[in-house]
């Protein structure tokens, strides 16, 4: 396992969704500003955050897992988030559907991290 977590190629990816999500939620509008923009940030800051903080404490696998399952928890928060900005339309479907996609590979990836780490305690 890498010695710092930026070399983990999830949170590499979680920091790119990160950004992505900064910069589509400036197209919602001001009184959202303390709603779901809000909201929306902080459940993809949450991703990258809780894989770092997870592997600076990793004790042991146990405590690692729990941060993972936490972001990945995240994912889904966020997922649900995008998708309820296309049904109040505040954002396109066309917009949404790409960055659908980046969360499901992340959460797909955490969840393989989460079972490794299940089988294998040693990889710490």
């Amino acid at each position: 396992m890498p010695t710092h977590y930026n070399k983990l190629l999830v949170w590499q990816k979680a920091m790119k969704l990160t950004v992505v999500i900064y910069q589509i939620t400036k197209k919602l509008p001001d009184d959202e500003r303390y709603g779901l923009i809000s909201q929306m940030r902080r459940a993809a800051v949450s991703i990258p955050s809780n894989i770092a903080e997870g592997h600076a404490r990793s004790s042991s696998p146990k405590d690692f897992k729990h941060f993972l399952m936490i972001a990945r928890g995240s994912t889904a928060e966020l997922d649900t988030q995008l998708l309820l900005c296309v049904k109040l339309n505040l954002l396109e479907n066309s917009d949404v559907a790409v960055i659908t996609e980046q969360i499901e590979e992340i959460s797909r990836m955490l969840y393989s991290f989460i079972q490794t780490l299940s089988k294998d305690p040693g990889i710490l």
